[in-house]
Order: C-alpha cells, then structure tokens, then sequence
C-alpha cells in the first residue's frame, strides 16, 4: 500500500492496531469496514479492502484451533474412559510434539520397568561409544555365561561367535534379546550405567542385577521406571539431545526396527512409522514409542501392572493406541484438505 507521509504511516498503523477487532468482524461477517471521517479517502478505501480478507483468514484460524482443541479434548475423553475402567494398574503419558501438549495419567506411577530397560542401556552404550571408549565394530565373543533364556535368538548361537557391537544393540532392541543385553551390560560394566541413567535424566529408573533376572517372582531390588521418565528419555532422542544428535538419530533407527506386532505396534496406519519398545515381566506389560504420523509427531508411554492376562494387557495398549492413530489421523486429513483449499484459492 503507497503512503504519500509518513503521517499517513502512523494513521494506517493506529488504524490497524484500533481496529483490529472490526478487521476481524468484518472479514467474519462480510461487511464492510467503516472508519472516520478523519481518515484519509484513500487509507479509508485499502483498509476496507484489506479487512476481509484479513478477517476471514483470522475467522478461519480461530475456528480451527477451536475445532482442534475440541478434538484433543474428545481424544483425551476417551482415553480417560478406558483407563478408569481397566482392571489393573495404568500410568500413562502422551505428549504431542506438534502442539506441544501434554496429558499425564499417574504418569509418576513406580512400574517393573520389564525390558524397557533396555532403551536406557542402549543409551549408555552410545555414550560409551561417543567418548571413545567402545565402537559399533568393536567384537564381543559369545560365551556360555551370558546365555539367558526368554527373548532373542542369540541363546541358540555357538559358543564363540563374534558379535559386534552393532549387532548386539539391534538384538537387544528388535528382539528384546535377553542374552545381547547382558553382553552389552557385562562389557560396559552395571555401574557405569547406573552412573549414566541420571545423567539422561532419569531418576527413578534403576537398573540392578536382580531386577535383571527373568523370575516371575518378585525380587528385592526390582528395575522400576515410570511413564514420564520413559516419555522424557524417547522425546530427548527425538529433539537429537541425548548422546548427541547422530547418536540419537541412530538410536531411533534402531527402535524402529522393533519385530514387535502386538501393543502400540498393532493398528498402525499404513504409511506411519513408530519408534518403540515393549515391555513383558513379572505381571507388568508395557509399550513406549515415538509416533510419526500425518497429524505430528507424538509420544505415547503406557505402562500396566498387576495383570492378571498379558493378553487382555497387549489388546488394552492396542485399543488406548488405535484412539490416537483415529485422531492424529483426522487431523491429517484436515491439514491435507486445507492445504487442498489453500492451492486452490
């Protein structure tokens, strides 16, 4: 717009700080825009062509932040509904990285952190690795004293096998590989990991030799965690803060290629991709991930304890899971189509 003074700079700038209100009724409602008489003829006449325009666009905002406010809370409605009813334990923590928005369901809860330790540990490996003192490449030879049954394949290996390092994370993680978490554990040493977790913020998880064992049985010093810790961790890598930024890139690689089906996992869209661990010891059941999706990406954690079915737990995750996919899914059909809208205008 030309301004033949700068007088006329600061009247159009008053005007528009005045009048913003009427900017946007105006838009909102399609009327024109009337201004005083003192105004210049020609600021009166490109304001009022300006305001329209600029209202509708303001109109349209508003309404869509209304509309998805409404969403998150519907979201939130009905995650609340499930868990209330649950026969069982449940700590819960969903945090939306787009919008940055948080929802918290005694997301400080103490959980059997099950193989969900192993995030961390994985962790602390890369850390190893980043002060020079292991590598992805470096070789560690498989020996009878670190078979462990439950989870992975590496128990049925020959004594003597060479295993790199790389090797035994994507065990570990993928499969969930008892025996690889051990290696790794044993080659770094328990107190330097221990050392390590609350220098990745975490406070309350733990690891202990006890807590490591496979007994269904309760220990003495049990491996705890709760959902925000987990949360917290996996947002870290996400935002490329822990380790440091390729370290962290690498580690949700990794998570990605989790052969896990069931919990978070099962019902995710075609075209999604999630970054996650499962979790399945001593009644406890759990499923923590980073979700990207049309809509943004978020973190969902969600723990259960005293189950009485691992089953019933797995389909419990997969239903309160399948809720977000339905609405970070709606909410990327919504921006698809106002982008759709926008090309087109």
């Amino acid at each position: 717009m030309p301004f033949a003074s700068k007088r006329q700079r600061w009247i159009f700038l008053c005007a528009c700080i005045l009048s913003g209100y009427g900017l946007f009724r105006v838009g909102a409602e399609g009327k024109s825009l009337a201004l005083p008489s003192f105004f210049p003829s020609t600021l009166r006449s490109s304001l009022s062509a300006t305001a329209s325009p600029f209202g509708s666009a303001l109109a349209g905002s508003l309404e869509s932040s209304a509309a998805e406010e409404a969403a998150w809370k519907g979201l939130l409605d009905s995650l609340t509904h499930q868990v209330i009813s649950y026969r069982g334990r449940v700590g819960i923590y969903l945090r939306d990285l787009k919008h940055d928005r948080t929802w918290a369901y005694h997301a400080d809860d103490l959980f059997p952190s099950a193989c969900l330790i192993k995030v961390p540990v994985m962790v602390g490996i890369f850390q190893k690795i980043a002060q020079g003192e292991m590598g992805l490449n470096d070789k560690v030879t498989l020996r009878r004293r670190w078979r462990v049954g439950g989870s992975g394949s590496l128990k049925w290996y020959r004594d003597g096998t060479p295993l790199t390092v790389r090797d035994l994370l994507e065990h570990m993680i993928t499969e969930s590989d008892n025996t690889a978490q051990r290696m790794l554990v044993d080659s770094v040493g328990l107190y330097f990991l221990q050392q390590q977790f609350s220098k990745f913020g975490l406070t309350y998880t733990q690891i202990h030799p006890e807590g490591l064992s496979l007994t269904s049985h309760k220990v003495t010093y049990e491996n705890y965690t709760t959902p925000r810790e987990m949360a917290n961790l996996l947002e870290r890598m996400y935002r490329g803060e822990l380790v440091d930024p390729v370290s962290s890139e690498l580690m949700l690689e990794i998570l990605k290629r989790n052969k896990s089906t069931s919990r978070l996992k099962k019902g995710l869209p075609p075209g999604w991709e999630i970054a996650h661990k499962t979790g399945l010891l001593r009644r406890a059941c759990h499923d923590v991930g980073v979700v990207f999706s049309p809509g943004g990406d978020y973190v969902i954690a969600i723990l259960t304890g005293q189950n009485t079915n691992y089953k019933t737990a797995k389909d419990f995750i997969a239903k309160l899971a399948k809720l977000t996919y339905k609405h970070y899914g709606s909410e990327g059909q919504d921006l698809a189509s106002a982008k759709d809208r926008n090309s087109k205008s």
